[in-house]
């Protein structure tokens, strides 16, 4: 039989570009081999525990072998990623989760695992309404997440401030309910071949409690040493059975309300015109200088709610449902407007004003389909998922200065929506090969998704331009920036509904060359309707020389696509002292500035590791990878200067200092490696002692600068300046170090916390000279929480973070200026919030 070129083509990219991973899943007999983890406060009957076997067996996380096990590939019945296989999970319990005192699964989880970087504040205006997740040092859409194993749907926030997010639009954890968790998987190889070829650094698989006949109810409250900060917050579930046959469902919800919190530095610059006589006004001192509310928390409300459950429609099917739904408002400050300033009608705000931003947001997700085993000897899983995330922004205690005296102060600035519809079938089984010791994992599967996002048109007044001049002052007669001040609205160039249909194909293998001795092998190929078809792979080995010692190694490749936010999201915002322009990849400036071609990134990563159980009690892994991507997706420089205002003019858009765009400005390769050790210390009279290292080395660095468009070199500008470098390599810190001691007996538990963040670089504007850089210095931080059982359902939790009410490098009042605004970095890694202490109830029924 001839093949013809695609064919050879396809069966090449089979082999070594689809993602041959780890995901080769095993049937519902070998997953029912892995050991359940313990469930949080749970009480299962006997017939759940059919189901469970069937859905959902539970490796446990305190105490791993590390030899292989038959069942260590998945089933296509699990929701879980395989453990002592050929790439790593670290998994983290609820119990560890609540431990910290935070009060969101994405706040708990990085100040749990040193590979995960989320600082507490991401940024200003949009950016500081979602906190985002980092792993490894790379962007937050490069992280895949999943919860109980299908992916979760991206958020409607893009991220277009500067800072660690900068160009990104990941999914939001934070929406779903604390006390929904049973435990979070962190894989960080093999799953562009697991979970999807977009999971270039890792993904992250949040899974939820099951069962029936438990549940628990927490109130906690909490604050800052400064004195503001509180909050409230109550979470809880309740699992019930459904019918009589094993079936349950487990509901959660959770309510947070956060109080505001302001670290800005005092105002420095002039707030009212001279006097004729050259004198200053005297408001100026009856006004004050503590005016500045951008640095600190906004004030914000959480409502998350979610529902886990599955009902057995006979010995071999069973019928599933997990739904999210969330609500969340968001009120964030901007930076104060003096009375002189141009943005200002004096007339409507004489001593100048505080804009805020108002995010409304609504989200959910339903996954739900049929999963059962034996179809002539197969198991398999029949899905569909949906997830939207609708974001209404507004904005008051603002002007729209080109409508004078007749502008408004609050403004409806358009609705962001994002939504993924997808449906798909795999199946998992095994053979028994004579020349194999061990039955051959087979998994294969289809999947369709159908992506979207959506930009819709905010009040005339808060994007548009009424003509009418500066009425007073030494600029009157001349026109300011159109928009509402601080947060213009979407105009309606910008509104549009986009959508991306995507194909998804994969294949994964599972074998043992010998009893001890590991491979795995699978792959994708992705049809993109608006890119292209994109073939990735992975091949994983493990060799485990004996039950203490195994060794395993990965290769693997991945694709991501240009996101539809940033691909057609589109923006003006502004501080006092300049406006920013952010373009969509479709509109005329973006061209005309040399946008256009924008590609999807490739990635190719190298890792090796071992898991070790030295002696008894004691448990190591250690890891080592290289992680190169091609023309990475990020924001470019801000260009600026006559010939570009001039250019945006002859636009239609006025009073606009600087813009950028969305593309593939470089290469970059992050080199690191991790450490965890824990040993768990077993002591006379009932106490135990378990004690922990964990180091994490990420360093991100530039590979290759895409050639600048013509029109931007003859433009005199820098396509990819330091100012954009930094955002990308010196916003996160290269490392982090955490040592812990939890001392238990009895009731009684005592956990310390000792956290090391390594040092970030924070750039205050486009233009600032290298030497007004902040160079953030690396801070410990130590943590802890005493925990009390004063009965077998009630147990009371205190506890401080940043215990010694530690703050990050100041910023050097100079580069602050001309406001004095910022008196920290933004994005510094361990906030800048001060101290942090925190008292909680708990009760289990």
């Amino acid at each position: 039989m001839r093949l013809t070129m695609k064919t050879k083509h396809m069966v090449a990219g089979l082999l070594f570009g689809l993602d041959f991973g780890t995901n080769a899943l095993v049937d519902s007999a070998r997953a029912a081999d892995l050991a359940p983890l313990p469930p949080h406060s749970r009480k299962t009957s006997a017939k759940a525990a059919q189901v469970s076997a069937l859905s959902q067996s539970k490796p446990s996380s305190e105490s791993i072998s590390v030899i292989g096990a038959q069942a260590s590939a998945m089933s296509a019945l699990s929701n879980m990623t395989p453990r002592h296989s050929t790439t790593n999970v670290e998994v983290v319990t609820a119990k560890q989760l609540l431990a910290t005192g935070q009060t969101s699964v994405l706040a708990a989880l990085a100040q749990t695992v040193p590979a995960v970087n989320s600082p507490p504040a991401g940024g200003i205006g949009s950016n500081n309404v979602a906190r985002i997740m980092i792993l490894r040092n790379l962007g937050p859409d490069e992280t895949l997440i999943l919860v109980n194993g299908k992916r979760r749907h991206v958020g409607a926030n893009f991220n277009y401030n500067t800072g660690p997010a900068t160009g990104s639009e990941p999914a939001d954890i934070s929406l779903i309910p604390l006390s929904a968790v049973d435990h979070v998987e962190i894989i960080t190889e093999g799953a562009t071949a697991l979970y999807g070829q977009d999971a270039i650094g890792g993904a992250v698989n949040i899974v939820l409690k099951t069962g029936a006949h438990h549940g628990s109810v927490t109130l906690q409250d909490s604050g800052y040493y400064a004195g503001d900060g509180v909050g409230i917050d109550g979470y809880g579930d309740y699992g019930v059975a459904l019918g009589h046959n094993g079936g349950y469902m487990d509901f959660a919800a959770q309510v947070t309300h956060q109080q505001p919190t302001n670290r800005s530095g005092l105002n420095t610059t002039q707030k009212y015109f001279s006097l004729p006589n050259g004198q200053r006004d005297p408001r100026e001192s009856i006004i004050g200088n503590d005016v500045n509310r951008i640095q600190g928390l906004s004030r914000s409300m959480l409502e998350t709610f979610s529902a886990n459950g599955s009902v057995p429609l006979s010995n071999d099917v069973e019928l599933y449902n997990t739904t999210t739904y969330s609500h969340r408002d968001v009120d964030a400050p901007g930076f104060f407007r003096t009375s002189n300033n141009d943005s200002n009608v004096r007339a409507i705000f004489p001593n100048g004003f505080s804009p805020h931003l108002t995010a409304e947001e609504n989200d959910f997700q339903v996954n739900g389909g049929l999963r059962g085993k034996n179809l002539l000897g197969w198991s398999w899983d029949l899905y569909t998922t949906y997830g939207r995330d609708q974001l209404r922004f507004g904005a008051y205690d603002t002007i729209s200065p080109t409508y004078g005296l007749d502008s408004q102060t609050k403004f409806y600035n358009g609705t962001d929506i994002s939504s993924e519809l997808t449906s798909g079938f795999k199946a998992s089984r095994h053979y028994n090969l004579g020349f194999l010791p061990k039955p051959l994992g087979v998994e294969f599967g289809g999947e369709y998704r159908h992506d979207t996002f959506q930009m819709t048109q905010g009040d005339t007044q808060s994007w548009g331009n009424g003509g009418v001049p500066i009425l007073d002052g030494p600029d009157k007669g001349q026109l300011a920036s159109p928009g509402a001040s601080a947060y213009a609205g979407t105009p309606p160039s910008a509104a549009g509904n986009h959508y991306r249909d995507i194909f998804d194909g994969h294949v994964n293998f599972d074998a043992w060359a010998t009893k001890k001795w590991e491979w795995t092998a699978g792959g994708h190929a992705v049809n993109y309707s608006d890119t292209i078809t994109a073939y990735t792979g992975s091949v994983g080995t493990r060799y485990n020389f004996s039950k203490r010692w195994a060794v395993r190694g990965n290769i693997n490749s991945g694709y991501r696509p240009p996101s539809l936010g940033g691909l057609y999201y589109s923006t003006i915002s502004s501080t006092p002292s300049y406006t920013t322009a952010y373009e969509a990849s479709n509109s005329t400036v973006t061209r005309l500035l040399g946008g256009e071609g924008r590609k999807g990134e490739y990635s190719r990563s190298y890792s090796i590791g071992i898991d070790a159980t030295p002696v008894d009690n004691f448990h190591l892994t250690a890891n080592l990878y290289r992680i190169g991507i091609n023309d990475r997706l990020e924001s470019t420089s801000n260009f600026g200067g006559t010939a570009i205002e001039n250019l945006l003019q002859e636009q239609g858009i006025s009073g606009v200092r600087f813009v950028q765009y969305y593309t593939n400005p470089v290469d970059t390769v992050t080199n690191g490696g991790d450490i965890n050790a824990t040993y768990l210390w077993h002591l006379p009279q009932g106490h135990s002692l378990e004690f922990g290292v964990y180091v994490n080395i990420a360093d991100t660095e530039i590979s290759r600068y895409r050639k600048t468009p013509a029109i931007l070199a003859a433009y005199g500008q820098s396509y990819y300046n330091q100012f954009s470098q930094n955002d990308l390599l010196r916003t996160s810190p290269k490392n982090r170090e955490t040592l812990s001691l939890t001392w238990h007996k009895g009731r009684y538990t005592v956990s310390v916390q000792e956290l090391r963040y390594g040092s970030v670089i924070f750039i205050v504007s486009p233009t600032q000279a290298s030497s007004l850089w902040t160079h953030v210095r690396p801070q410990w931080n130590t943590n802890i929480n005493l925990d009390v059982a004063l009965t077998k359902k009630w147990h009371v939790s205190v506890g401080a973070n940043n215990l010694f009410d530690k703050y990050p490098t100041q910023v050097n009042p100079a580069a602050a200026a001309p406001t004095g605004s910022y008196r920290y970095a933004t994005y510094s890694p361990s906030g800048f919030m001060g101290g942090y202490y925190y008292a909680k109830a708990s009760f289990n029924f």
